[in-house]
């Protein structure tokens, strides 16, 4: 007589509550300690895992994540990321380019071109000991390469807002060359899934060609499609109507990324980043949607890559923590130095420059997005995801820090250049929800 399988939602009713009222007590803490509620959430994330809670009491760990619940905890943290990369594309507000696109193209670009090149270097020397059995080279560098360029738009705004800058030039600058980092990176993010996912290169070109396909109809077509349907949704359409076309398109978007061969979180991005703006209800849809996703769903992917991530890995002789800082360096070095440097020959003064740098070097949730889908992919192993999802968490906790010092004496609200730059009050109240 077979024997029937435990039932995964009691399980969940336990795990559920405990990681979203552990990741609020945690950000609450850190911000309590002047750092982005991220950064609480990422730790809390890593003590659930084997880290802590499994290293110092593995029964507990064990019976509030059992084995059954933990794909179902997957699935949920995961659609809680592809509605936040939805809401990410639709906060990217282009009209901060104004004035500052020659700046802010210089800073993002060079806050990419130096990661990706030392993060290469990096790569090729880590191959060796960190790649995997069975993976190739190029994808493995390819990877590395990238996960050193990220930096994390919504995590950089939610700063800016707290610190009074957002409204700066400054501000506007910064916000202008995450978007463009933003872009090109999950851009670049895209070719690297396609050959990792591809076996040969004919087959990645196939690929490429037919995500630059979607991204043109997505602009071409869906794109005044929404802005028709926008119009009328003001006059015509309950707020529950708006949810639903929204959330049905993301979701599409993301289905038809996945089968083209990139990620679904692609698909849902481009689908915010072509959902007009300006239109309130579906600003408010935004916003109800944010309410339930960011405090519920995104902890479930928080403790999904604390379980992940296991300290223990990295062991006890000193060889593993010198390439963690390894990892750290070039990290920091490739962002902040890349990003201050462009700034400061693009007609900066040093400490806006500066600035600048150790904001472009605030990787957030957004690196963890990225290292879950190296993982996923087998790019990378246990050991290397653990060092990498460290660094996440060291650069963005030592982004305020350093902004605070480097601004020492300058009061942000009271900036001369906050005249005409391109921010217009949604865009203020939507940073501020973040």
């Amino acid at each position: 007589m077979a024997v029937a399988a435990p039932d995964p939602l009691t399980p969940l009713l336990v795990a559920v509550p405990v990681v979203i009222l552990a990741c609020r007590a945690g950000a609450q803490i850190l911000r309590r300690l002047d750092q982005p509620p991220v950064v609480g959430e990422i730790l809390v994330g890593i003590l659930l895992g084997p880290s802590l809670l499994g290293w110092v009491w593995p029964g507990a760990q064990g019976w509030l994540f059992p084995q059954t619940a933990l794909p179902y905890i997957g699935v949920l943290g995961n659609l809680g990321l592809l509605v936040f990369m939805f809401l990410v594309g639709l906060e990217l507000d282009l009209k901060s380019l104004r004035g500052n696109s020659r700046t802010a193209v210089a800073v993002s670009q060079a806050g990419i071109a130096l990661p990706l090149l030392l993060g290469t270097l990096l790569a090729l020397v880590m191959y060796g000991e960190f790649a995997p059995e069975g993976t190739r080279k190029l994808p493995f560098v390819l990877f590395i390469a990238v996960s050193m360029s990220i930096t994390a738009f919504p995590v950089l705004a939610r700063i800016l807002t707290d610190r009074g800058l957002y409204r700066t030039g400054v501000g506007a600058l910064a916000m202008a060359s995450a978007a463009v980092d933003d872009v090109s990176a999950w851009c670049l993010l895209a070719a690297v899934v396609a050959v990792t996912k591809s076996n040969s290169p004919m087959e990645a070109v196939l690929t490429a060609g037919y995500a630059v396909a979607f991204v043109a109809v997505m602009f071409l077509v869906v794109r005044p499609l929404l802005a028709k349907w926008g119009a009328r949704a003001e006059r015509r359409y309950a707020d529950g109507v708006v949810l639903v076309v929204l959330f049905s398109g993301l979701s599409l978007a993301a289905y038809a990324t996945d089968r083209i061969g990139v990620h679904a979180l692609f698909g849902a991005f481009l689908f915010g980043v072509v959902t007009p703006r300006g239109s309130r209800r579906i600003e408010a849809t935004a916003a109800r949607v944010r309410a339930f996703t960011v405090p519920v769903l995104l902890p479930l992917f928080f403790v999904s890559t604390g379980l992940k991530t296991d300290v223990g890995l990295l062991g006890s002789s000193g060889t593993q923590w010198l390439w963690a800082g390894a990892v750290l360096a070039v990290a920091v070095v490739g962002k902040f130095g890349g990003g201050s440097l462009a700034a400061r020959l693009s007609g900066r003064d040093w400490r806006d420059s500066m600035s600048l740098g150790a904001l472009m070097n605030c990787r957030g949730l957004t690196e963890l997005i990225v290292l879950n889908i190296g993982l996923g992919l087998g790019v990378i192993g246990p050991g290397l995801f653990t060092i990498l999802v460290l660094m996440a968490l060291v650069t963005t906790a030592m982004t305020t820090p350093a902004l605070t010092r480097i601004r020492k004496g300058v009061d942000g609200e009271q900036e001369q250049d906050t005249a005409e730059i391109g921010q217009d009050e949604p865009a203020l109240q939507s940073a501020r929800s973040r």
